[in-house]
C-alpha cells in the first residue's frame, strides 16, 4: 500500500539564538498509509507534537525547519508540503488534512457561538453556493460526532469539555479531509470521556475511511484504537511497528519501559520507573539518546548513531540489543 504521507530527514529545531537550537525533531522519516490509525507515543518533550505541526506545516517561530521534506501523495501526484506558500496550503488545509490541537477544547473563540465558528471554517476554506450548504455540512458535522443541532447557538462556555472536544472533533471532520492529526486528543477528559472519545474516533474512522494520526504519551489509549505506533525519544523514533506486535514483543528497551509502566487489573506488584531523566536536545551526546538511562547499554550504544533496521514486516528498531 502506498504511503498517504512521507516525511523524510526532517529536521526541525526551536531557535533559542543565533547558532543554537533545541532538537526536537531530528532526522526523523516516516510513512503514514491510506484509511490507518497511526499513533506517536513517547515521554513529554521527545518531539511528539512538534512532528505533528511539521506534518501539518504549522511551522511557526521560534520552531525552525533546518532539512527534510514532507511528501503528500494527492490525486497520484507527490505535493512537497513543506514548500508550498501560505494561499497554496489554505486550499489543502481541511480538506486534505485537518488538525486537532492539543487542549483543543478551549482552542474555540469563546465569543462565537458555535455555528458561527462552523460558518467562519468553511467560509475560509471554500465558496458557498447557497444558504443551504453549510447548514447540511454542519449537521452532517454534528450528528457524527453525537451532539444536536441545538448546541449552535450556544457559546463554548456553555459547554462542557468533553462537548466542546466533540465540537472541535466536528470541525476537523467536517470538510472530509484524508487525513486528520490529533494532538493528545484526550488531554484533560475524565475516563468516561475519554472513553467516549476514543470511540467517536473508531466510528469516525470506519465511516470515512480515512487516516488518523494521534499524539498521546499514554500508551494505553494507543492500545485500543491504533494499527500502528510510533515511539519516540530525544527527537528520534526509536521503534516503530503494528501496535499488537509492539505490545506483545518490544524489541527496543525503552519500549518495553513504557509498556511495563502500564497498570493492569489485579496486577498488585510494583512498577519500576525508568531511571535517570531525558538527555538535555540544546547538546546532545553522541550514540543512542536511550543509553544513559537503558540497562543494556554498553560503550558501543554510547559512541554510534543507531539507524531504524527493519527486523520484521513494517517493524523498524532502532537498538544494538534487540531481543535482550
Amino acid at each position: 500500500m502506498r504511503a498517504l504521507v512521507e516525511s523524510i530527514g526532517v529536521r526541525a529545531y526551536y531557535r533559542i539564538s543565533q547558532n543554537c537550537f533545541v532538537h526536537a525533531v531530528d532526522d526523523v522519516s516516516l510513512s503514514i498509509k491510506k484509511g490507518r490509525v497511526i499513533g506517536i507515543a513517547g515521554e513529554s518533550g521527545s518531539g511528539k507534537s512538534t512532528l505533528l505541526r511539521v506534518l501539518a506545516a504549522l511551522i511557526n517561530y521560534p520552531l525552525t525547519l533546518l532539512g527534510g521534506k514532507v511528501l503528500y501523495n494527492i490525486n497520484e501526484k507527490k505535493i512537497d508540503l513543506l514548500s508550498l506558500d501560505e494561499k497554496e496550503l489554505r486550499g489543502l488545509r481541511w480538506k486534505i488534512f485537518s488538525i486537532i490541537p492539543q487542549y483543543a477544547m478551549d482552542s474555540l473563540n469563546p465569543v462565537s457561538k458555535i455555528r458561527n465558528i462552523f460558518i467562519e471554517t468553511i467560509n475560509a476554506h471554500q465558496k458557498i453556493k447557497d444558504f443551504q450548504e453549510p447548514e447540511k455540512l454542519i449537521e452532517d458535522a454534528l450528528e457524527k460526532t453525537g451532539l444536536s443541532k441545538r448546541f449552535l447557538r450556544f457559546y463554548p462556555s456553555q459547554l462542557s469539555g468533553g462537548m466542546r472536544q466533540r465540537v472541535v472533533i466536528a470541525l476537523a471532520t467536517l470538510l472530509k479531509p484524508q487525513i486528520i492529526f490529533c494532538d493528545e486528543p484526550t488531554t484533560g477528559l475524565d475516563l468516561v470521556t475519554q472513553k467516549n472519545i476514543i470511540q467517536l474516533f473508531r466510528e469516525i474512522q470506519e465511516k470515512y475511511k480515512n487516516t488518523l494520526v494521534l499524539v498521546s504519551h499514554d500508551m494505553g489509549f494507543h492500545a485500543q484504537i491504533t494499527d500502528v505506533i510510533n515511539i519516540m525519544y530525544a527527537g528520534k523514533i526509536v521503534e516503530s511497528g503494528p501496535t499488537e506486535k509492539l505490545f506483545t514483543q518490544p524489541y527496543q528497551p525503552y519500549t518495553k519501559a513504557l509498556i511495563n509502566s502500564l497498570p493492569v487489573i489485579g496486577d498488585k506488584s510494583y512498577k519500576e520507573g525508568i531511571s535517570g531523566s531525558p538527555p538535555f536536545t540544546l547538546n546532545l551526546l553522541k550514540g543512542c539518546r536511550f543509553s544513559r538511562r537503558c540497562p543494556y547499554s554498553s560503550s558501543i550504544c554510547e559512541k554510534e548513531e543507531i539507524p531504524l533496521i527493519e527486523l520484521e514486516p513494517e517493524h523498524f528498531v532502532a537498538c544494538k540489543k534487540v531481543g535482550v
